[in-house]
């Protein structure tokens, strides 16, 4: 059975997609992992760095993304159910051992949700809020089981902010990454994502462990970054920040206009092997926080 890691944090623009799917092509790529990447964003930018727009748009008008996962699960009614092993893209990008799970711009919001769910329960509002809470503990779930064992990882790519996928993602998974930029409102977003956390696991809706903190951009750190690093080391203690860290570099971005990974486009570039360098240390994490957790 393969470990569901989710990618995130609270804030945006800290490197979580182009973690999620470097990080994931290197596993398949060079140590030989089966991997799938779930986009759960609604910007789809995980789905866009591995396809070009004509790609997704094939995909989404014959209903292949996770939006139609999402409704199979919300809707009860008799029409046929796609399986999630016939929306996954096999082999992305090339890449023996690498998929994805296409994400969706309509994917379904926590209002929308809320209504159908509301309207389900009859409007009754504590049969709403224990269906409310069996769909987060459930949804993500119930959309991987069928192809988990598949996988050695499954990489979930999240979007900013606290949502009913949020959460569901992380009930789902085994693990999280952090990837973090050395600047004060990325550690606010830390801040916020610990706090969930702890309540999931107070709850007993979690058992999600921290593999560790990953920073990126560091050649854009201000002069606060050496403070906001110490701290954050003070938080989770050293062995749970990693020590490669994702420097600024311009092939990462010109990657993006490529729809692939900078590790397939430019493998020589600085980004490149920083993530190389990155997959190495997270397998090392792993072993080491699957050691503690016995």
């Amino acid at each position: 059975m393969g470990y569901v890691i989710s990618v995130v944090n609270m804030k945006g623009g800290v490197g979580k997609t182009t973690i999620t799917v470097n990080l994931a092509t290197s596993l398949a790529k060079d140590h030989g992992m089966r991997v799938l990447i779930v986009d759960l964003d609604t910007q789809i930018n995980a789905t866009l760095s591995l396809m070009p727009p004509l790609q997704f748009a094939a995909l989404k008008k014959e209903n292949h993304t996770l939006k139609q996962l999402i409704h199979q699960l919300i809707q009860s009614n008799s029409e046929p159910k796609i399986p999630a092993k016939n929306i996954i893209v096999k082999d992305i990008c090339k890449v023996k051992g690498l998929d994805l799970l296409p994400g969706d711009i309509e994917q379904y919001n926590d209002f929308l949700l809320a209504a159908t769910l509301y309207a389900q329960s009859n409007k009754n509002q504590q049969d709403f809020e224990r269906n409310w809470n069996i769909l987060e503990d459930c949804l993500l779930q119930n959309i991987l089981v069928s192809v988990t064992n598949d996988y050695d990882f499954i990489l979930l790519d999240f979007p900013p902010g606290d949502y009913l996928l949020t959460r569901s993602g992380i009930i789902a998974s085994d693990f999280y990454l952090i990837p973090a930029k050395p600047e004060p409102l990325s550690v606010i977003g830390i801040g916020i994502l610990e706090g969930h956390i702890k309540k999931l696991k107070e709850s007993k809706r979690s058992n999600i462990t921290l593999i560790g903190l990953v920073f990126s951009s560091i050649g854009h750190a201000t002069n606060l970054a050496p403070r906001v690093k110490k701290r954050v080391t003070a938080d989770f203690g050293e062995e749970k920040i990693f020590n490669t860290e994702i420097p600024l570099n311009v092939a990462v971005a010109k990657a993006v206009d490529e729809f692939k990974p900078v590790v397939l486009t430019e493998p020589k570039a600085a980004g490149a092997k920083a993530f190389v360098e990155l997959t190495k240390e997270f397998l090392q994490k792993l072993s080491n926080t699957l050691a503690t957790r016995g």
